[in-house]
């Protein structure tokens, strides 16, 4: 009798723990499916990361920054000239590259990482720039000072833009452009070595890009920690620009 009391208590105490183990792995799937959902409507309509692939929009941002890319506000309030903005390529402007083939599993957890925005694996997909010009606007490449003129008036860049030892302006890429409506021409920081508007009025897009294309506005760094900071758009350097629209 004492033996069969101590095995049926025994097989109790196993069966009670499972069952208090049941709950608590239970409740750990419901809290990371939920936080995977948050995170993946929070990417979606609000915010989503990159990381910077090239140095054209040095020294704003550095090869390998990751930043944040603000998806809702430019939705009710457009965008300004000045703007960091990341946009899918209009056509033609990135280079056709093989993608190699992933396994399942590899890109199950790819998309999983860029779902809690620890990657951002199409950064490469995709373009980052200033806006010079929005639509309307006439943009003329360059005065007597190497100033690129936006409806008539110069604009001095050199708050932002990256240039060399000596150096007062970038190389002149002579351009006279009039921005269609919904579209943005637009231009990087490392103006010598940015593959932007400029080299691309040859492809369908005519250098511009739509703004349908665009994905948002860039407005953090969140990496490499000492890099961590806010975007200067540099608003003030187009104060001077009739606004006609």
């Amino acid at each position: 009798m004492t033996s069969e009391t101590t095995v049926t208590t025994g097989g109790a105490r196993r069966e009670s723990r499972r069952r208090g183990v049941w709950p608590l792995v239970r409740d750990i799937l419901v809290i990371l499916v939920v936080a995977v959902l948050v995170s993946f409507l929070i990417k979606t309509f609000l915010v989503r990361s990159f990381y910077i692939p090239s140095g054209s929009m040095e020294q704003t941002l550095q090869v390998k920054d990751r930043i944040l890319v603000d998806e809702l506000t430019p939705r009710f309030g457009g965008y300004d000239r000045g703007d960091i903005v990341v946009f899918r390529d209009p056509g033609g402007w990135l280079p056709v590259e093989s993608v190699p083939e992933q396994s399942l599993p590899v890109q199950a957890v790819d998309w999983l990482l860029s779902v809690v925005g620890i990657s951002a694996p199409d950064s490469k997909d995709h373009l980052i720039k200033r806006i010079i010009g929005v639509g309307g606007d006439h943009v003329v490449c360059c005065n007597p000072l190497g100033q690129i003129t936006v409806d008539g008036t110069p604009i001095d860049e050199t708050p932002y833009l990256d240039l060399a030892d000596g150096q007062t302006a970038p190389e002149v890429v002579s351009f006279d452009v009039t921005v269609p409506e919904g579209s943005l021409w637009v231009l990087g920081d490392n103006r010598d070595h940015s593959r932007d508007s400029r080299y691309n009025v040859d492809q369908p897009s005519q250098g511009f890009v739509p703004i349908d294309n665009v994905v948002g506005r860039a407005f953090l760094i969140t990496w490499p920690l000492p890099r961590f900071g806010a975007l200067d758009f540099h608003h003030d350097v187009f104060d001077g620009i009739p606004d006609a629209r």
